[in-house]
């Protein structure tokens, strides 16, 4: 079995799904992984499905710079100005999430309650290629391939507040409280 770098918290209410040596851009993938982590399995994968329609964007926050700013960023609760649309770790972070979900169902757990609770992208390493450049040099090509793996746990109930005691007896102020209060100083 392989190791991941995290342990579920509830491992019969939870499934895992990881991929190794993906050819697809590590810092795009980063960045898509992160817009997905907390959100619900069917959420993001309608999410994921419209980035690739370009209905939705992924907005960049590490991996930002030399990202243009897109006026769709603006639906979105997020402090960056800039996104693209990663076709390809879209689809890829796409298989995986349904991988995961068949592994749900394989151990029973509800798919309408699953979240997606851990997520990882590492560097893999790069693949080496040449290319040809003008007066007979020669430059590297490489690509930078990336693993990715993910842990979706259930969602548990939600628990009412409890109702707040009507006798409740306020706390008495502490010594260094009460002085301020009688010198008069603010916090």
């Amino acid at each position: 079995m392989v190791r991941y770098s995290r342990e579920a918290d509830k491992a019969e209410k939870s499934c895992m799904a990881r991929g190794s040596e993906l050819r697809v851009h590590f810092k795009n993938t980063r960045e898509t992984a992160f817009a997905i982590k907390g959100m619900k399995l069917q959420r993001a994968k309608a999410y994921l499905s419209n980035v690739i329609e370009k209905k939705e964007i992924i907005p960049f926050v590490r991996y930002r710079y030399g990202v243009g700013r897109k006026a769709q960023l603006k639906n979105l609760k997020v402090k960056s100005a800039v996104g693209r649309w990663p076709k390809k770790s879209c689809q890829f972070l796409l298989s995986l999430l349904t991988n995961a979900e068949s592994n749900a169902e394989v151990k029973g757990l509800d798919t309408d309650m699953l979240v997606v609770s851990h997520i990882q992208v590492n560097k893999a390493m790069c693949g080496r290629r040449r290319t040809n450049r003008a007066h007979g040099r020669i430059n590297a090509y490489m690509s930078h391939p990336c693993h990715i793996e993910m842990i979706l746990e259930e969602e548990p109930d939600k628990i009412d507040k409890a109702e707040e005691d009507a006798e409740m007896v306020p706390a008495k102020p502490t010594r260094k409280i009460r002085k301020r209060l009688v010198s008069g100083a603010t916090a």
